[in-house]
C-alpha cells in the first residue's frame, strides 16, 4: 500500500509527532512533524546513533554545540549530524507545518 510523507499533516501538536517509517537493527528511518515546537532551553541531543535528515516542508534552525553560527533549514536542506555531536532546534515554522525526514544509523 503506498503512503504519501505529506498525509494527514496537523497544524497544531502540543508536541513533535514522531513516526518510525522502517528500521532494521542497524538503520531506522522516521518521519518528524513540527508546528513551532523547539528544544527545551539548555537541552543537547547527544545521541549514540549518527543522523541524516532533510527538511521536506516548512522551515527551522537547528543549533549545534561550539559553533556560535546557527543552521538555518529550508526544504531540501539535509544535514549530517555525527554520533555525539551535541545539537538542538532552536526553533520550527509557527506559520506552517514542518516535516522532517530522519535516517538514524548506529555505529558499525
Amino acid at each position: 500500500m503506498n503512503k504519501n510523507l505529506f498525509d494527514t499533516l496537523p497544524t497544531s501538536l502540543p508536541a513533535e509527532l514522531v513516526e518510525n517509517l522502517f528500521q532494521t537493527e542497524n538503520v531506522r528511518i522516521e518521519r518528524i512533524v513540527s508546528t513551532g515546537q523547539s528544544s527545551p532551553p539548555d537541552f543537547w541531543y547527544d545521541q549514540d546513533e549518527s543522523e541524516w535528515v532533510v527538511l521536506l516542508r516548512g522551515s527551522a534552525t537547528l543549533e549545534f554545540e561550539g559553533d556560535s553560527e546557527m543552521k538555518q533549514m529550508l526544504p531540501g536542506d539535509y544535514i549530517f549530524i555525527t554520533e555525539h555531536q551535541k545539537h538542538r532546534v532552536h526553533s520550527t515554522s509557527t506559520t506552517e507545518t514542518t516535516v522532517w525526514l530522519t535516517v538514524f544509523i548506529k555505529p558499525s
